[in-house]
């Protein structure tokens, strides 16, 4: 024995060689013997210790040499379930094995040839994807971080990444709708071999699917952030049809009995996130599949806990039976020996792995002590700021007292000034209709002006007709008394005349009795001359009564045109007296409207004057604000994300009652009550998030701090701007507050991404999912412990002597490092997805990197180490 342990080194390093020749040998045996059973032509699935045996060889070759020199040799073209199950194996391997692994193509016609063929597709572009983006593992389990990186700033790379994912996603999708169709057009089911031959795959295909989908959502949210929503419709429609089809596959697969114990498959959503509301980013739940522990399988050839190889290198025929024997128990002694070496200083990497774990914890925990420190200083400095901001609150106060008062008082004046306008407005009606009755009254007047002109013209000519008919009646009258002398003088002669004229008949017709046909001349021209003369009487009687009809006339009309006269006289005398009383009233109405009309230019200088000191007030309250973004005092105020989520939010509301005072502030100057209400109430909140959107930066990283600190002197700049527009009458009208919209808008965006993204879980829940956490975690390392008791009690059973003295070693040191608890790593409850690291077993403190603060537990730790 000791002449066997002190040989020379150089016998010593060539039986060393001869050792590790005879170990790899072995191996490689192993690792082709796990490629020909997990590759056969049997159709069952191929078993999980076989592939993972495979894996570890890619990963001690550095590179698939052995499994590709084997694969080489396979006769895929001849069996197309020896083709799925390759594909299958080389799935595995490419996700989990060495980055060395490269590539494969098939082509069959059958059934299985069918999904060779699209499993080959998959594979050669699962390949090509991970050698061009190299930063994305094979298993695509990458954080968003390194999404980030790998797509860039370049919205252009982020956009031919987007496709290439679709791609990757779309040959996954592929593959398995095809599978599941022939599952279901088959006699197979994932009950039976040969259903589980096809199906065994989808495990890899669903691992892949749901990274691949939150890579997708991640671009998507990216580009609609950067881009028109109109030019990413195609990616939408794309993005829909593979959610649908994703979705399907999940249920369809959650529901099949094979998959159950095998993988946890994840649920999506009832519907497609909506990539045209970025706020829906914080709504999406990355999904994750989770692949319970291993059952063992029973197989023809178990393997024990860890190979020792007791047998070594054949020896040639031509040594002696006696020294091969020798040769070959030396050897063995010393390969123990060795592997007791390797133990020993992989113990001692352990420990001194420990105390270097150890110290870096005792630095952690100073370091904490020290921030304590900090934090302990800042809350001090938080306090007198608190007292400090405690006594602005009460000058504040006062300044919104006084600001109540005053808008007391010009609610009172509004009020006044509505009486006196609606009193206005009832004087201005009356105005108007007095207007329009004074304009009839000066029409009627005229008229009645033109009227008496006509009848004056009327009267006179009148009156010349009266003259007129006087004088013709004084010459009537005179020839009527002419006449009647005339007559008077006539009638006697008359009479003479009847009676001569009755004697000359009597003695004509006497003298005619007497001396019958003998005629009288001289008597005949008297009677003659005597009927002329009764005719001439008889026209002058005529005319007499003729000239006494017509003066009779001319006194009836001229005894009416007087009495026309006289009535129209005194109409025109009361349409006079009536204008004059009108006159008088329209001319104290328009000295009364003047009157008001004063009253409301001198109402509507008042409101403007309230409104210009309001504007200044405005102003040197966000003055005071910004001023405040460069005091060095200011620099180590901070605040939270959600308070200035609060402020701008309010400050958006605010912005919207500007809006509408000013509308109603155009609409009717003479009342700015709603105007000057809204813009005291945005002053303070715009001045309120431009103070804590500055504070809040000071704790958020730099990018954020940059564009937080750049948006809030922006809001300052445009709130000034409009403020000064709301100064002068000239620019009253185009003054609009939008763009202050849009600023304080990005202030909000950018505090919701600054948000814990835990918020969701209340106070009261959050102890409870810590002790969940714990017990379970507890429960998982009782139950390693329990399960490498049982694995020393098997060995115990089924090893002896050198090997079951180096099993119970390594469970040993595996106990005591699994009693030590070192470096556990879990999840934090208040932001749900990063990681934070116990410092020790009795007093762990659990600290988030983003400084969510858990507090003290005493045996936490976790199931992700």
């Amino acid at each position: 024995m000791n002449s066997i342990r002190h040989v020379p080194s150089r016998v010593k390093s060539r039986r060393t060689e001869t050792t590790l020749g005879a170990e790899r040998e072995h191996f490689d045996k192993q690792q082709l013997t796990s490629i020909s059973k997990a590759i056969s032509a049997s159709e069952t699935p191929v078993k999980e210790k076989h592939v993972r045996r495979i894996i570890l060889g890619t990963h001690r070759e550095k590179g698939a040499f052995t499994f590709w020199s084997y694969a080489l040799g396979l006769p895929l073209a001849s069996s197309s379930i020896l083709s799925w199950k390759f594909c299958h194996v080389l799935h595995k391997v490419l996700r989990d094995g060495h980055q060395n692994v490269s590539a494969f193509s098939a082509n069959l016609h059958d059934r299985y040839g069918q999904l060779v063929a699209l499993y080959a597709k998959l594979l050669c572009n699962k390949m090509e994807f991970h050698m061009k983006h190299s930063e994305i593992p094979p298993n695509l389990e990458a954080s968003d971080e390194v999404l980030e990186r790998t797509a860039g700033s370049d919205i252009n790379n982020v956009f031919q990444l987007t496709v290439e994912v679709f791609d990757y996603l779309d040959y996954e999708l592929k593959l398995a709708e095809t599978v599941l169709r022939q599952l279901n057009t088959s006699i197979a089911i994932s009950t039976t071999t040969s259903g589980q031959c096809r199906l065994a795959p989808l495990i890899q295909v669903i691992q892949d699917c749901s990274h691949l989908y939150h890579f997708t959502v991640k671009l998507l949210f990216k580009l609609h952030a950067c881009l028109p929503a109109d030019t990413l419709q195609g990616h939408r429609d794309r993005f829909h049809d593979q959610f649908h089809s994703l979705k399907n596959f999940f249920n369809k697969a959650r529901d099949m009995m094979y998959f159950k114990r095998l993988i946890q498959i994840p649920k999506l959503p009832d519907s497609p996130p909506n990539f045209l509301r970025a706020s829906a980013l914080a709504e999406h739940v990355k999904p994750v599949v989770v692949i319970p522990d291993e059952e063992p399988q029973d197989d023809d050839d178990p393997e024990p806990l860890i190979e020792v190889s007791e047998t070594t290198q054949p020896i040639t025929q031509s040594q002696p039976v006696v020294e091969s024997h020798r040769l070959g128990w030396g050897i063995g002694l010393f390969y123990r020996d060795v592997q007791i070496d390797n133990l020993k200083r992989e113990i001692e990497m352990l420990r001194a792995e420990l105390e270097r774990i150890k110290a870096e914890a005792q630095r952690y925990i100073t370091q904490l002590k020290s921030q304590i420190n900090s934090l302990e200083a800042e809350l001090e400095e938080q306090r007198v700021q608190k007292q400090r901001a405690l006594v602005e609150n009460e000058q504040l106060r006062m300044e919104l007292e006084a600001l109540r008062r005053q808008n007391n008082e010009h609610e009172n004046l509004q009020a006044t000034f509505l009486e006196a306008e609606k009193r206005a407005q009832a004087t201005e009606m009356r105005y108007s209709k007095l207007k329009e009755k004074h304009a009839e009254l000066v029409s009627s007047h005229a008229e009645l002006l033109r009227k008496s002109a006509d009848t004056v013209k009327m009267l006179s000519a009148t009156q010349q007709t009266q003259e007129e008919v006087a004088r013709t009646k004084q010459q009537l009258a005179f020839e009527v008394e002419r006449i009647k002398q005339e007559a008077d003088m006539k009638v006697r002669p008359l009479d003479l005349s009847n009676q001569i004229t009755y004697m000359v008949e009597f003695c004509l017709s006497y003298l005619s009795s007497l001396i019958p046909g003998r005629s009288f001349p001289v008597v005949y021209s008297w009677k003659s001359k005597r009927e002329k003369m009764n005719m001439a009487l008889q026209s002058l009687q005529a005319e007499k009564e003729a000239l006494m009809r017509s003066v009779s006339e001319r006194d009836a009309e001229l005894s009416s045109l007087r009495q026309a006269a006289q009535l129209q006289q005194s109409s025109l005398q009361q349409e006079r007296e009536r204008s004059s009383r009108e006159l008088g009233e329209l001319q104290g109405k328009l000295q009364e409207k003047v009157t008001s009309e004063q009253l409301q230019k001198k109402l509507l200088e008042e409101q403007f004057s309230l409104l210009q000191g309001t504007v200044a007030e405005a102003e040197a309250i966000i003055q005071d604000a910004v001023a405040k973004l460069d005091d060095p005092l200011h620099v180590r105020c901070t605040s939270s994300p959600d308070y200035l989520v609060n402020r701008a939010e309010a400050t958006l509301g605010s912005i919207d009652k500007v809006k509408q005072g000013h509308v109603n502030y155009l609409r009717n100057m003479g009342d700015a009550s709603s105007l000057l209400r809204a813009l005291t109430q945005f002053s303070h909140l715009a001045a309120d998030t431009i103070v804590n959107g500055s504070a809040t930066a000071h704790m958020a990283p730099t990018d954020h701090a940059d564009r937080l600190t750049e948006n809030c002197r922006a809001c300052a700049t445009q709130s000034l701007l409009f403020l000064q527009e709301l100064k002068s009458r000239a620019s009253l009208q185009k003054a609009d507050p939008t763009a202050i919209h849009v600023v304080v808008q990005r202030i909000l965006k950018l505090g919701q991404e600054l948000q814990p993204k835990g918020r969701d879980i209340r106070q009261e829940e959050l102890g409870d999912l810590v002790d969940k956490e714990m017990a379970a975690t507890s429960a998982a390392i009782e139950e390693a412990v329990r399960r490498i008791d049982e694995m020393m009690n098997q060995a115990r059973k089924d090893t002896s002597g050198i090997k079951l003295e180096v099993n119970e070693r390594i469970l040993n040191n595996c106990t005591d490092l699994m009693k030590v608890r070192w470096g556990y790593l879990i999840r934090c409850c208040l932001c749900k997805g990063v990681l934070c690291q116990e410092l020790s077993l009795d007093r762990g403190t659990h600290l988030c990197f983003q400084g969510c603060w858990l507090g003290s537990h005493a045996d936490g730790v976790s199931t992700d180490p």
